[in-house]
């Protein structure tokens, strides 16, 4: 690999290197060497802890609501090996991985070596610059995929989360108004309000009453800034 090669990843993952051989060795996959120890294997092992660790940290602080086995799912959906894949290709960075002539062109480069190539490139960074700077790179990739994954979790559970939060932080149980109802009995829609001690929030609308208060739950807990706004 030469050094245009690595100042054009450098461009692409947005951080530049004290010590560009980390780089390098992170695209030598095991049979393009005849060394495996000189290859990225071992970096892979590291890369696969920082990752675990920074995605975690991610979650944990981004939804505060969320309990042990609601943040394991989205966590297990994210480490994947068809989620890593998928970010490597969203950098581009897969056609810089140097494989062994029997491997080109291999379907395999899009699945578990591209899983591999994440965990060695993060690596590689965490080594060179920091547990910040891995950090920086990550959320860059997985930063859509969190707010996907928050939004398949988190879908049609809006109650659940305000009904959580305000009992924990405020000893109360929301409740809801129905404040309106409009169109013919056959296609109604409904307008209801969530309220916690006193505090009105926006309301929502719905086909039916359920759908309404699910509407009224996630405005309130954007406005409480317990969810992003999409």
């Amino acid at each position: 690999m030469d050094r245009r090669d690595l100042q054009q990843i450098e461009q692409i993952i947005g951080y530049h290197f004290k010590q560009p051989e980390l780089l390098e060795r992170a695209f030598f996959h095991a049979s393009s060497v005849g060394d495996r120890v000189l290859s990225n294997e071992r970096m892979e092992f590291l890369g696969d802890a920082v990752l675990g660790l920074i995605i975690c940290q991610a979650l944990y602080e981004r939804f505060p609501l969320y309990l042990e086995g609601d943040l394991t799912k989205i966590k297990s959906v994210l480490v994947s090996r068809r989620t890593c894949a998928k970010v490597i290709k969203n950098f581009g960075l897969q056609d810089y991985l140097l494989v062994g002539k029997g491997m080109s062109g291999s379907k395999s480069i899009t699945g578990s070596l591209s899983s591999a190539l994440l965990e060695a490139v993060t690596a590689a960074i965490y080594q060179d610059g920091g547990i910040e700077a891995a950090r920086d790179f990550l959320l860059t990739g997985f930063g859509p995929m969190i707010d996907r994954a928050d939004a398949e979790q988190a879908n049609g559970n809006y109650k659940s989360l305000l009904q959580q939060h305000a009992q924990q932080r405020m000893g109360v149980t929301p409740i809801y108004n129905l404040l309106d109802e409009k169109g013919p009995d056959h296609n109604k829609c409904f307008e209801a309000e969530a309220v916690i001690a006193d505090k009105h929030f926006s309301s929502g609308w719905g086909t039916n009453k359920k759908e309404a208060e699910q509407k009224a739950a996630y405005n309130a807990l954007i406005e409480l800034g317990l969810l992003h706004n999409p």
